[in-house]
């Protein structure tokens, strides 16, 4: 039987409260880490690519990164708006895409076409939660 709730603290991977109970233990709901379970501070984190979705006043960056939390505090914006799991090819992918509203270099018109696609992978989930997720799964694998 599976319940949901609280988790007894916050998840060691991602910080979330919430999750279920699943057999003897609580997963993160965010992540899917176990509670309890502690990642082994002596190994690397898995390098997870993203393509990240940056706003600044009408313009969105669509850039990639390996290390979006150093990548993105280097970069001057305003707010994140998603993460897409891949790297430079779907990055390229999406400049290609959306390549009659390019400003220049990265930086794209935030058009309603954009924006679709943006809200899209909204609907999937927070950005840092997806994140946290990708990187339990790979912890997991």
């Amino acid at each position: 039987m599976v319940t949901s709730g609280a988790l007894p603290g916050p998840c060691m991977l991602c910080g979330g409260d919430r999750g279920s109970r699943v057999g003897g233990g609580w997963e993160c709901a965010a992540c899917g880490w176990r509670y309890g379970d502690v990642p082994d501070a002596d190994l690397p984190l898995p390098r997870i690519q993203v393509v990240y979705y940056l706003r600044f006043d009408r313009r969105v960056k669509i850039g990639t990164s390996a290390r979006p939390r150093q990548r993105l505090a280097a970069i001057w914006h305003e707010e994140l708006l998603a993460f897409e799991q891949g790297g430079r090819p779907l990055e390229q992918q999406r400049h290609r895409e959306f390549a009659g509203i390019r400003e220049g270099g990265e930086w794209f018109t935030l058009t309603d076409e954009l924006a679709t696609h943006i809200a899209a992978l909204r609907a999937v989930g927070d950005p840092w939660q997806l994140y946290a997720r990708w990187l339990s799964e790979a912890l997991r694998a």
